[in-house]
């Protein structure tokens, strides 16, 4: 395990304010999740590391049972010019309509945007942010 861990550096920051965070640390796919007790689900860079089908399903069905009717999906990936790897894994590149077909009809396209993200090795990145709304 690396000792500063993405939630370690984010809690740090926080300071007392992360006291009032649910961290949830688990398997995405088969994680158990309180129904309908989110108002967001906010993912940036994880569903493009679900390369299998599967995966990607059990990701939606998560994503379907814990958020809220109403409530809202900000999903971030590499966009369709991002890396094909990344930290040596192989990840999924998608555009808005890829992406936004994998979570299906039950999910309102709100809004999209591409960014070059700056990554601290020097060299940039491609990301996708499609926000949803659950019907």
């Amino acid at each position: 395990m690396f000792p500063h861990t993405a939630i370690d550096v984010t809690k740090k920051r926080l300071g007392s304010a992360s006291d009032r965070v649910k961290w949830i640390t688990a398997n995405i796919a088969h994680a158990e999740f309180v129904a309908n007790a989110y108002d967001l689900w906010h993912d940036r860079a994880v569903f493009h590391f679900l390369t299998a089908m599967e995966q990607r399903v059990a990701y939606v069905r998560q994503v379907v049972r814990s958020v809220k009717p109403g409530g809202h999906v900000l999903v971030s990936t590499f966009g369709p010019e991002g890396p094909t790897k990344c930290s040596g894994l192989e990840v999924v590149r998608y555009d808005v309509e890829s992406l936004h077909a994998e979570f299906g009809l039950r999910f309102r396209l709100l809004d999209s945007i591409k960014e070059l993200h700056s990554t601290p090795f020097g060299s940039t990145q491609q990301f996708l942010y499609c926000l949803c709304r659950v019907e």
